[in-house]
């Protein structure tokens, strides 16, 4: 299965759309996960007019988006276990290491996060930490960007997609 995975995208205020590089690299997913601050609610219907939608919340979220997501969830998709959190909030200095103390008594296969727009895409403990970065506001970044997930048989693996 095919997951494309997005955070941190700030719209209207970082971007009046989801770029069409974003839209393009993700056309074939069958699922798509947003790791918070999506922003406006728009946002996911947009992405759900490509596949279903799985989302959190983040700290820039208005009130719509609150309302139709959670903090924290955790999706199996092909046998792998994926936790979802923004990762903004909770203890640790980093937002990879509040995400994982947010699901150390989980059994997790990956933990999806944002807030940081630092992408990841690292394996610590046997675990999947995907940070996709931002599709439209790379901060310190040198590109913007977006992750897929490709989760098959218990597996899963991640890829940063650059532009």
């Amino acid at each position: 299965m095919l997951i494309g995975v997005v955070s941190d995208t700030h719209i209207p205020k970082k971007g009046k759309t989801l770029p069409r590089q974003l839209l393009e690299g993700i056309k074939d997913a069958e699922l798509i996960i947003h790791a918070g601050d999506v922003c406006r609610d728009y946002v996911l219907y947009q992405l759900g007019e490509i596949a279903r939608v799985e989302a959190v919340s983040g700290n820039n979220d208005d009130e719509y988006v609150l309302g139709i997501t959670k903090n924290k969830k955790i999706i199996c998709e092909e046998g792998v276990r994926i936790g979802i959190i923004h990762g903004h909030y909770g203890e640790g200095a980093s937002s990879l290491e509040r995400s994982r103390r947010a699901f150390r008594n989980e059994t997790v296969d990956c933990i999806v996060f944002g807030h940081s727009h630092m992408p990841v895409n690292e394996v610590i403990g046997g675990v999947l930490f995907f940070n996709p970065g931002s599709p439209t506001d790379k901060r310190r970044q040198k590109y913007f960007s977006y992750g897929l997930l490709k989760a098959e048989n218990g597996t899963v693996t991640g890829e940063i997609k650059y532009f």
